[in-house]
C-alpha cells in the first residue's frame, strides 16, 4: 500500500494532467499526498524574465503558488500537505521525499529535447536516477 506521495508541481499548464493522473490512481483513503512545488533560484529564472517588466516579489510568487496547490488539493480523494521551497528542483524533491519517507513520487516530464534538455537538464530524469522509492513519470498527452 502507498502510504505517502509526493506530487511534484511546477506551475505550468501541465501540472493539471499531473494532478489528474493522481485522481486516477486507486489510493486508499489513508494515503498521504504532499503536494509540492520548488522554486528555482532567481539565477536559473533569469533567461524567462522580461528585463524590461518589473517582477513580482517573493512573498506574491509564495501565495500564487500557494493558491494554486490549495486548489489541486480541493478535489483530492486523500488527506494532503503542501510543500513550497526553494532551491535546485530534482535535489529539493528528492530531500521532501526523505523528510515524508514517500512510497512514490509523481512528477511531469515536459518532454524536453535537443539543446534545452542539455542546457537546462531534466528535473524528472535525475529524480529517477537518484530517488529511493519509486516514481511515476506523467507525460504529455
Amino acid at each position: 500500500m502507498l502510504k505517502t506521495i509526493l506530487v511534484a508541481i511546477d506551475g505550468s499548464d501541465f501540472s493539471e494532467q499531473v494532478i489528474e493522473t493522481i485522481r486516477e490512481l486507486q489510493l486508499q483513503p489513508a494515503t498521504k499526498i504532499i503536494l509540492s512545488h520548488v522554486i528555482p533560484p532567481r539565477s536559473a529564472d533569469l533567461e524567462m524574465l522580461a528585463a524590461d517588466k518589473p517582477h513580482p516579489p517573493e512573498e506574491i510568487v509564495y501565495r500564487q503558488i500557494e493558491k494554486q496547490l490549495n486548489s489541486y488539493r480541493a478535489n483530492l480523494p486523500c488527506p494532503s500537505e503542501l510543500e513550497i521551497v526553494s532551491g535546485d528542483p530534482a535535489e529539493e524533491i528528492l530531500r521532501l521525499a526523505n523528510i515524508h519517507r514517500a512510497d512514490l513520487i509523481v512528477i511531469g516530464n515536459r518532454g524536453l529535447t535537443g539543446m534545452k534538455r542539455i542546457l537546462s537538464g531534466s528535473v524528472s530524469s535525475q529524480v529517477v536516477a537518484d530517488a529511493i522509492c519509486s516514481v511515476l513519470v506523467v507525460k504529455p498527452r
